[in-house]
Order: C-alpha cells, then sequence, then structure tokens
C-alpha cells in the first residue's frame, strides 16, 4: 500500500510539473537580466506625441502652370490635421518626473505617457527641454507616486560590461534588448566642428526606443537611448546618465540650460604643436578679467588637454564639452603651461548680462547699442579691426556669421554659441546697402 502512495505522489509531482511549471525551474531560469528587466520595467513609459500642423490646399486641381496652383493654394483656407509619434521615456521621480529625448517630445502640443502595467495613457507636460544636449523632462499630470528607476554612475561602466536597452519601438509595446559596451565615451560630431561623448552599445535601439534607459546588468540607469547608425548593423548610443544628473536641476527648475560662463577664450594651437603630440589641445587665448578661469590661475598662452579628463582637440570641442555643464558646478582642467603639467579645478558662473556687448568691444572693436531699428553701431573704436574694414557708426549689424540678430538677446545667444571662434562675418546695412565684413 505504501509503495503505491509513493508511486502515486511521484506521478502527480512529475505531471503537474509539466502542467503547471516547476517553481524550482523557474527560479532556476530567473537569469540576471530577467531580474534586471522585473527591477527597471516599472518605471519605463511609452510616450506617444500628437502636433497640430496646418496646410494650405489648393481649391482647383489640373492646372499645367504651377503658377495658377500657388496662386489658388494661398487663397485656399488652412487645414489642420494631427501627425503623431511615438517614443519612449524613464521615470526619475515618484511625482512622476519624466526623462527622454527632446527630439521626441519636439514640437508636440500634446503629450501622453502609458506605464507598462497599464494600458490607460495619461497626460504629461514638458518641464523643461535642451536640444543640444537632447534631453527633456517631463510632468506625469495625475498625482503618484509611481515606479521610480534609480541612476548609477556611467562612467564606471566596463568596456564588455552587459547592457539593456528597454523601449516601445514602433508602437508595439514594450521591447528588451541586451548587449555589451563598446565604448563609454564614444567621441561622435552632432553639429559643425562640436562633438558629444555617447555610451556605445551593440543592443538594438530601435525606432520609438529614442529616450527609453540603458541599464546595467544591476537594474540601474545608466544612459538614454538616443540614436542608431543606419548603415550598420548593432551600433547603439545612448547620453550617458551622468550628463543627464549634470543638466537636470535647470531643466528642472528652468525648463532650460544657463550658459556656464568660464571665462576662457579658447583659440587654436599651432601646427607645430599638434605634430609634436598624439593629441592637440585648446590654446587660452584671453583670460575675462574677474572670471573663474582667473580666479583659478589660469593664464593666456595655457594650453588646455583635457577638461574632466576628456581629452579636447579644438576650441569647438571645448566649447561644446563645457556646454553639458551648468553655472556652480566644478570642473577640472589639465593645462601645459610651457612644458609644465597643471591641473586647474574652477567653479563655473553664469554668464553675465552684458557680458555680450562688453565682448564685442573688446575683441571686435564695436560698441553696439539696442535700439528700435536693431542692433547699431554706437562707436568703432581708434585702430580695431572694426576700423580697418570699414564700419562705421551709425551702422545697423543684421548678422553676423550666419544667425540674424536684432537685439541684445540674439547677440547673447550668438556669442555664446561662438565665444572665442574667429574670424566671424557681419552683415552690416548702411543707406540701404549691406556689406559683408569678415572680422578676427
Amino acid at each position: 500500500m505504501c509503495r503505491y502512495l509513493v508511486f502515486v505522489f511521484w506521478f502527480l509531482s512529475c505531471w503537474s510539473a509539466v502542467f503547471f511549471g516547476d517553481p524550482a525551474q523557474a527560479y532556476e531560469r530567473r537569469s540576471p537580466v530577467v531580474a534586471a528587466v522585473a527591477k527597471a520595467a516599472p518605471a519605463v513609459v511609452n510616450i506617444r506625441t500628437e502636433q497640430v500642423l496646418k496646410r494650405r490646399n489648393a481649391p482647383f486641381f489640373g492646372f499645367a502652370d504651377p503658377f495658377f496652383e500657388e496662386f489658388f493654394r494661398e487663397l485656399a483656407p488652412p487645414q489642420s490635421y494631427t501627425s503623431q509619434s511615438l517614443g519612449s521615456g524613464v521615470i526619475i521621480d515618484a511625482t512622476g518626473l519624466v526623462l527622454t529625448n527632446a527630439h521626441v517630445i519636439e514640437k508636440a502640443s500634446k503629450i501622453f505617457v502609458a506605464l507598462t502595467d497599464s494600458s490607460r495613457e495619461l497626460q504629461a507636460e514638458l518641464v523643461g527641454m535642451d536640444a543640444r544636449t537632447d534631453l527633456a523632462v517631463l510632468k506625469i499630470q495625475n498625482p503618484g507616486p509611481f515606479p521610480v528607476l534609480q541612476p548609477a554612475r556611467s562612467d564606471e561602466l566596463m568596456v564588455g560590461e552587459t547592457v539593456i536597452a528597454i523601449g516601445n519601438p514602433l508602437g508595439l509595446g514594450q521591447s528588451i534588448t541586451t548587449g555589451v559596451v563598446s565604448s563609454k565615451r564614444r567621441r561622435l560630431p552632432v553639429e559643425e566642428g562640436a562633438f558629444a561623448f555617447f555610451i556605445q552599445t551593440d543592443a538594438l535601439i530601435n525606432p520609438g526606443n529614442s529616450g527609453g534607459p540603458l541599464i546595467n546588468i544591476n537594474g540601474e540607469l545608466i544612459g538614454i537611448n538616443t540614436a542608431i547608425i543606419k548603415q550598420a548593423q548593432g551600433i547603439g548610443f545612448a547620453i550617458p546618465i551622468d550628463l543627464a544628473k549634470r543638466v537636470l536641476g535647470d531643466l528642472i527648475r528652468l525648463g532650460q540650460l544657463r550658459p556656464p560662463f568660464s571665462g576662457i577664450i579658447p583659440g587654436e594651437v599651432g601646427r607645430a604643436f599638434r605634430q609634436g603630440r598624439s593629441v592637440g589641445g585648446v590654446l587660452v587665448t584671453r583670460v575675462e578679467p574677474d572670471s573663474p578661469a582667473e580666479r583659478a590661475g589660469v593664464q593666456i598662452a595655457d594650453v588646455i588637454l583635457a577638461l574632466d579628463g576628456d581629452p579636447v582637440e579644438s576650441s569647438a570641442e571645448f566649447l561644446s564639452l563645457l556646454r553639458t555643464y551648468a553655472p556652480e558646478q566644478r570642473i577640472h582642467l589639465s593645462l601645459l603651461r610651457g612644458t609644465l603639467s597643471k591641473e586647474v579645478k574652477l567653479a563655473l558662473a553664469t554668464l553675465p548680462e552684458d557680458f555680450a556687448f562688453a565682448y564685442t568691444a573688446r575683441v571686435f572693436g564695436l560698441q553696439l547699442a539696442e535700439t528700435r531699428r536693431g542692433l547699431v553701431v554706437e562707436k568703432v573704436v581708434s585702430g580695431s579691426r572694426a576700423e580697418q574694414v570699414g564700419i562705421r557708426s551709425g551702422d545697423l549689424v543684421v548678422e553676423i556669421d550666419g544667425v540674424q540678430v536684432s537685439g541684445q538677446a540674439d547677440l547673447s545667444r550668438m556669442v555664446e554659441d561662438r565665444i572665442g571662434r574667429e574670424p566671424l562675418r557681419f552683415l552690416v546695412v548702411r543707406n540701404g546697402r549691406g556689406y559683408y565684413l569678415e572680422l578676427p
């Protein structure tokens, strides 16, 4: 009888494992990737945006001459239609703050997010964004608390380390891909002369994954998925979370990034210097008075080799890297002074309100004033390059280096973007005629 009961018990246990699953076997299959995804997935959201666009359609068709088509199109009333796009994001605060890419929500008139455990969409509002760093912060309008994904340190990543990308490709629902880190500081060009650092991974980042989290094997946030190379298979890039941490404060409090001010006017090193070294550097051409750089002891003719350990090879690279910091933050510069190496730490400041006017006067010899007409030359400094190329008092400055300027705000943005860049091309108007002039 006992043998019979033992046999029945064994038979039932075997077939129950077949039909209902064996908890012990399920536990054995729970890999570190499974555990990391289970930890991180609740904080990942799908983002859907709507953009209202207006377009004029010609009321009549069939004209052979495109002039008539354009003529009737202008007469037709504009028609509105809605364009939708999809992306991903990650909740970084229990109140409902969501971190994503700026290009995911760019020009959106409405933003909706959906959590993984709910098919219901929640409306969100834009808190702040910055196109240069391609980061944006949203706020879910519904009350929390919401699940949060804790950040790690991206500078501690190891090449070959396993990483996991989570997102919402093509609107199909949550998608998970795994890969390894190929580089934790891959330098890529982002605009003319500028660059940014990314985490490079072979974890697939499909359309719609943008803005979603890149996590480590511990289920911690290490990056924001942002780009793929269409010409290559299995190469993706993510914004390091260390960069996001630096700018989050300004994005949340102010809605945008404040330009940091170091007081260093960068320039290019000579050809002989580059030929004698494996990497270039950035020449300090000027140090603004009473600036963080002056107080830290930076001197004219110093050569900046690295910023916080990241090598810089041109003034554009130095400025693009500097823009990923906020005022009040500290940076570490590796300098070469003559043949001596020096390490300097300085605390960044905010760009002085009147800095743009002082900069153009000191560097180009132009004293500008904002008027109803726009930016007018009040005075040309004697012996300056501006005087040599023929700029006169009363001239109207309408464009600098291809960027239209009409007031102090435009001038400040131009100087912020091009500080230290020379020569600059000015378009001035005099007596109804325009003149293009280059000022080094």
